[in-house]
């Protein structure tokens, strides 16, 4: 075993606030889908793309800039 304390990534606070962040990122992704209209292509295509973009960002930005997989090593 080792005898060197754990290292965390982030502080607690950044951690919270970068989960606040992107699940706001996430609910905003999905509340933009509830303007979804199919009754004209620019009603239905600027909702949609929003919606997929925010959810999108919100999951790849954390899982590939701020994943552990940089740090497996050391």
């Amino acid at each position: 075993m080792s005898n060197s304390s754990y290292r965390r990534e982030n502080s607690l606070v950044q951690s919270v606030v970068l989960f606040v962040v992107f699940f706001a990122l996430f609910l905003g992704g999905i509340f933009s889908f509830s303007f979804w209209s199919l009754e004209s292509f620019a009603h239905a295509f600027v909702p949609a793309g929003l919606g997929i973009g925010l959810c999108f960002l919100s999951l790849w930005v954390p899982m590939t800039f701020m994943g552990r997989s940089n740090s497996a090593g050391e």
